[in-house]
């Protein structure tokens, strides 16, 4: 079947006739979709703890002591990222207010200006095969289809969804290199045009350097790797890197971009920071466990697939098409044809580079999220508009969505069972099981598998990417998000509570401490330094030696679970209590503690 003879197909003719109408829809619909997913409901849940808190709170008192330079939480010095995250919260705390909003708001612009440039750049140079750059106009329609499919992927999925509505800084970083790197593939396709070339490598060293400043080296270990990998592969690497990007000015920008900032935090801290920063947050991360993230090799297919999915099921047959095998193809193709070789790098690098680390996180591979999308996305476009292929490798991909949705439906039923684990909301399971929000995301799952397989009976299978982009944004109106308010509520807000609670009960110079696991969001909603006692068993030792100081306040305020406070040994029975939740106990406790206090039973 030609492409031009499909019903599909004269649409998106007729509508290059129209180009404002066009871009002005196409506007439009990039606005609702990014409004919708990263900006919806944004500052309507409190900050989570425990790491949202950590960077709103040095962003915080980054506006407070106006030192802008060395971040700092809870009075001591926080060297596990770079400054861009802080500065870009403290400027939306100067503009909009100290609130949740602010916070999120560098994420949920970043996940924007990576869905959009993903849009722009798939409209491009969209081609669903190599060959078709050289008639970018019979290929118009297919461009058109792969910059929707791509930028509805790169938004609607569930590891972008996650860190684009949280206040750290893995989704600057992503937005950074993700802009970055396509950046760079509109400059590799100027070479006709010098001048904007040159100003699309700009916007590479540019947005590389952020990179940097949000988390450090990697924000060019990646995007170096990415493209070496892809410019060795196509044959171009010195006339890259050495005619067209004048690497020695790149690199000297990007230098005047990053340097300072690492100059001057090194100059005030010394060895504090580089043994930190450098040492523990970058090398060993990398070459052993830290903080007790490690994994197993395969731990970052799994992710990839509960992340991206749906369309993660569809990356192998994505990847399989490209044939990189055959590299004498790609070599002789135009280098506006790449687009799809140059994401597969971008996925590869990232991918192996996170996969060889030691330390793993869910996060690292983020930036990972829109190369795949851009990958699915032309495989749809070329399902779509083109004859279809029904080989095994599709007829399996289909197949496997279909029962992965119907497990996915019917787990979501016994998911209460795995929710009891977490002390701060003891009751989620019962509170979760008098709501039908599992039976309604149960319903779309379901839904969504009746209606693929609908599609696929028909011979229709080249509109499963439809079913996925509804069905995902309807489980996400209809379970996730008024999940994530019932989490909060639970969660949250009793420690958002009784740091009011605290505040407004607090004497002059009577600090306030928490027993056991640190919840660094205290910090944040009480605008002042909390004592936090890790071990319930040294509690008596600690406050004997607060109260033996010269300048030892009268009374403390403790805050801790139930348990944890028990097991201190504290008369807490003759302290005053001043509230209680379901989870936690706020007492105020009489300073010096007795001498003859008995010791704390055992752990």
């Amino acid at each position: 079947m030609d492409s031009r003879s499909t019903p599909l197909s004269l649409l998106l003719q007729s509508w290059d006739k129209h180009p404002a109408l066009r871009w002005g829809l196409s506007a439009l619909g990039l606005a609702l979709l990014c409004g919708g997913a990263f900006f919806l409901h944004l500052g309507s849940v409190g900050l989570i703890d425990e790491t949202e808190p950590l960077f709103a709170e040095a962003a915080r008192q980054m506006t407070v002591t106006g030192d802008w330079i060395t971040p700092y939480f809870n009075g001591d010095t926080r060297f596990d990222k770079p400054p861009l995250i802080y500065w870009l919260m403290a400027i939306a705390y100067q503009t909009l207010g100290v609130n949740e909003w602010s916070v999120r708001l560098p994420s949920a612009l970043s996940a924007t200006a990576l869905t959009v440039m993903g849009f722009y750049v798939l409209r491009r140079f969209g081609f669903p095969s190599p060959a078709q750059a050289n008639d970018p106009q019979s290929s118009s329609g297919q461009r058109w289809a792969a910059a929707w499919i791509g930028a509805a992927l790169m938004a609607l999925n569930a590891h972008t969804l996650i860190w684009a509505r949280t206040g750290v800084s893995d989704m600057l970083l992503s937005g950074c290199m993700g802009t970055a790197l396509l950046s760079f593939f509109c400059g590799y396709t100027e070479r006709d045009r010098p001048r904007v070339q040159q100003g699309w490598y700009f916007a590479f060293y540019t947005l590389t350097a952020l990179a940097v400043l949000a988390k450090g080296p990697v924000g060019l270990v990646i995007p170096g790797l990415t493209i070496i990998c892809f410019l060795a592969y196509t044959g171009n690497l010195w006339t890259v890197l050495w005619k067209e990007m004048h690497l020695v000015l790149g690199i000297l920008w990007f230098v005047i971009l990053t340097l300072p900032w690492y100059v001057l935090v090194i100059l005030e801290n010394g060895a504090a920071y580089t043994d930190s920063f450098f040492g523990y947050h970058n090398f060993e991360r990398f070459t052993q466990v830290v903080n007790n993230h490690g994994a197993p090799w395969y731990f970052y297919f799994i992710v990839v697939l509960a992340g991206f999915f749906p369309g993660s099921i569809y990356l192998p047959v994505a990847i399989a098409r490209l044939q990189v095998w055959r590299r004498s193809l790609w070599v002789d193709q135009p280098r506006s044809g790449q687009l799809s070789l140059f994401a597969l790098a971008w996925f590869g690098v990232i991918f192996g580079f996170f996969t060889v680390a030691v330390t793993k996180l869910p996060s690292y591979v983020l930036p990972l999220m829109p190369a795949a999308a851009i990958l699915v996305g032309l495989f749809w476009s070329d399902q779509l508009l083109r004859s279809p292929s029904q080989g095994w490798a599709i007829r399996l991909s289909h197949g496997v969505t279909v029962v992965l949705s119907v497990a996915l439906g019917i787990a979501l039923l016994y998911s209460p069972a795995v929710m009891g684990d977490d002390p701060a909301m003891p009751t989620l399971p019962e509170v979760i099981q008098q709501t039908s929000l599992l039976q309604a995301g149960t319903v779309v799952w379901l839904l969504m598998a009746i209606a693929m397989v609908t599609l696929w009976l028909k011979g229709q299978g080249r509109w499963f990417w439809s079913v996925h982009i509804v069905g995902f944004a309807a489980f996400l109106m209809v379970t996730v998000m008024p999940m994530g308010f019932i989490v909060d509520e639970l969660r949250q807000a009793p420690l958002r509570h009784l740091a009011q609670v605290a505040v407004a009960q607090q004497r002059p110079n009577e600090p306030i401490a928490m027993v056991g696991f640190s919840k660094p969001s205290l910090v944040f909603y009480t605008q002042q330094p909390i004592l936090y006692l890790s071990a319930p068993s040294l509690v008596i030792q600690r406050l004997q030696r607060l109260g033996d100081r010269p300048d030892a306040p009268d009374s403390l305020l403790l805050l801790g679970y139930p348990g944890r406070l028990r097991r201190t040994g504290l008369p807490l029975d003759q302290a005053e209590k001043l509230e209680e939740t379901d989870a936690f106990q706020l007492f105020r406790v009489t300073l010096p503690l007795p001498d003859d206090l008995p010791p704390p039973p055992e752990e």
